[in-house]
């Protein structure tokens, strides 16, 4: 069990990607001893370089991008005399975390989604090389003095989008207790502190359950009305549309408790009604509080049709059960997304 630190966590960037021209043809002629009249030998021109998007697991935020905006393969280079060919322009390598999504920044056009194919993109060809003479040669024109320029290269203004893939995602009001169960669930160590918002960017933990790794994803707390852009919570929800499965943690210390589960799902419907049909389970949490064993039990009546557990992150009640119920729902989740799938 481990943390995956976002620190520094960017999940956006505008950048400017550029292929490389094309190298010029080269318009010369045979310079030799005894063959005064040589004919043409100008090289072609390189080829320029191609922008190469590619997916680097080691990598969980955009914060390279952050201040390098522009990235730009090298031109090819021009032809010269005597047949010899320009070089070809080095790409540009642009390395992504997995989950990123490329889109046209003027547009919003998805180009290439690294979710659905994480393997390496091409994303801008570099301009062809330009003909040297020699390929001009003809029966009524032995001295050709044309050569063509190289093609130019292609440039793109993108906006690069960070979607975090993780097997559950947890929603929950603020102070639910999302990152301390992640704290203790994982060994992760998110901030913690005992009032609302403490957690500013999402936070990633791995569970270990059954020989899997599990990777859970802690994202800042909603409120009402976060699907209309309040709160912190709308501009991390989409780092849970990848998710297989969805916990709801419930605090049941709080006197809206009853209410809570179905105010959550009202909000995630709001911003993408794919989210509400995810596999899910209810959370109870902070059951070591007085009074918050009968709560439970009427969370549990109240939601008949729902999988619904009680736990507590300090005496450690519930946490055996929960696990086998997130792999559980882990699985049941996979098997979910390959049917809709296919």
């Amino acid at each position: 069990m481990f943390l995956v630190a976002l620190e520094k966590f960017a999940d956006e960037a505008v950048i400017e990607v550029s292929s490389g021209k094309g190298g010029n043809g080269c318009a010369a002629f045979r310079r030799e001893k005894f063959v005064p009249k040589g004919g043409p030998a100008g090289g072609d021109g390189g080829k320029g370089g191609d922008v190469i998007f590619t997916v680097r697991k080691n990598l969980r935020t955009l914060a390279h991008l952050r201040h390098r905006h522009e990235f730009r393969a090298e031109n090819g280079h021009d032809g010269q005399g005597s047949g010899k060919y320009g070089r070809n322009g080095e790409d540009i390598i642009v390395p992504v975390p997995p989950g990123t999504v490329l889109k046209d920044a003027n547009t919003a056009e998805v180009l290439v989604d690294f979710g659905k194919t994480p393997q390496d993109n091409r994303l801008l060809k570099g301009g062809n090389g330009g003909w040297g003479n020699i390929h001009f040669k003809s029966s009524v024109n032995q001295a050709p003095r044309t050569a063509l320029p190289g093609k130019e290269g292609e440039s793109r203004l993108l906006k690069v989008e960070l979607l975090l893939i993780a097997d559950v995602g947890f929603v929950g009001f603020p102070n639910a207790g999302k990152s301390s169960l992640l704290d203790r669930f994982t060994n992760a160590h998110p901030k913690i502190a005992p009032y609302p918002f403490t957690t500013k960017i999402p936070n990633l933990g791995v569970l270990t359950a059954s020989g899997r790794d599990i990777i859970l994803a802690d994202i800042p707390g909603l409120i009402e009305g976060a699907s209309s852009g309040l709160g912190l919570g709308i501009r991390f929800l989409k780092h849970i549309s990848r998710s297989a499965a969805l916990a709801f943690l419930i605090d049941l210390s709080d006197d809206n408790y009853l209410s809570a589960f179905d105010t959550l799902q009202k909000e995630l419907e709001n911003f993408s009604p794919d989210l509400t049909r995810k596999k899910r389970l209810v959370i109870g949490t902070k059951i070591d509080t007085d009074g918050t064993s009968e709560r439970l039990q009427e969370l549990k009546r109240k939601y008949l049709a729902e999988t619904v557990v009680g736990v507590s992150v300090f005496s450690g009640e519930g946490l055996v059960e929960l696990e086998s119920l997130v792999l559980k729902l882990v699985q049941e989740g996979e098997t979910k997304e390959t049917t809709w799938g296919t």
